[in-house]
């Protein structure tokens, strides 16, 4: 498995320190995550070419890129073009987004929901010239689009985008098998949890099937702690020794 890491577990810190902590620790792979005050930082063109594969994770808070709102889906899709333009100019191989939410999971809303998505989507995917825009598979509430198989293979099929498997989420839906076994995969998301919600708690500490991890490729350990992020990293040698 090529493995790493996101910035979240250090989220605060100098990016060059994360640069180094994730060679330091033999990682191959970091994932930015996009939120502010990332861009704020003076140090972000930092990760151009830093001898790791690097993947960004777009903004999610008080972005959705599905609303019901016009106003809030265009500035969704504006922010997730910045995050595009960015990505591409520090040569980065993916960008992560999620597919939106809605306020209440009423058949007509999702419907309509799930119609603008694949609109966002799609635009992001033409938009993009070298980087791979992948949607994430999402936990059990009924809040969040792409919480099933059905949904994350339309957004592919009909969007043409990558996906990104979080098993996290997987877990949660009780699905992750099928979800592994998807075609498109452009890396995962490593985080456990109870099986019931969304925790990311560090492998080995909640009810993920660890044998799952053998069918992933690509892997960024999704944590907030940098000692669970190694305490993971760990678990994840085990499994394949």
């Amino acid at each position: 498995m090529k493995l790493g890491f996101t910035t979240l577990c250090m989220f605060m810190e100098d990016n060059m320190k994360i640069i180094e902590a994730a060679h330091e620790h033999d990682f191959e792979m970091i994932e930015i995550l996009g939120e502010s005050p990332f861009f704020t930082k003076d140090d972000t063109m930092t990760y151009k070419d830093c001898g790791l594969e690097v993947c960004i994770h777009a903004p999610t808070v008080d972005i959705n890129i599905a609303s019901l709102n016009s106003g809030i889906k265009a500035e969704s899709v504006k922010q997730m073009k910045e995050c595009i333009d960015y990505a591409e100019s520090i040569n980065a191989r993916a960008i992560t987004l999620h597919a939106g939410k809605i306020g209440r999971n009423d058949p007509p809303l999702r419907k309509q929901a799930l119609e603008f998505a694949c609109e966002s989507i799609s635009e992001l995917v033409d938009y993009a010239e070298n980087v791979i825009v992948s949607v994430e598979n999402m936990p059990v509430r009924p809040v969040f689009l792409g919480n099933t198989i059905e949904e994350i293979e339309m957004f592919k099929s009909e969007c043409g985008c990558g996906i990104t498997i979080d098993v996290g989420h997987g877990n949660t839906t009780g699905n992750n098998e099928e979800l592994l076994e998807l075609k498109g995969i452009t890396y995962c998301h490593l985080n456990d949890n109870d099986g019931v919600k969304d925790q990311h708690i560090a492998l080995g500490d909640g009810t993920l099937d660890l044998k799952l991890l053998k069918n992933v490729e690509r892997g960024i350990i999704e944590l907030n702690n940098f000692d669970n992020i190694l305490k993971s990293k760990e678990v994840i040698k085990n499994q394949f020794e």
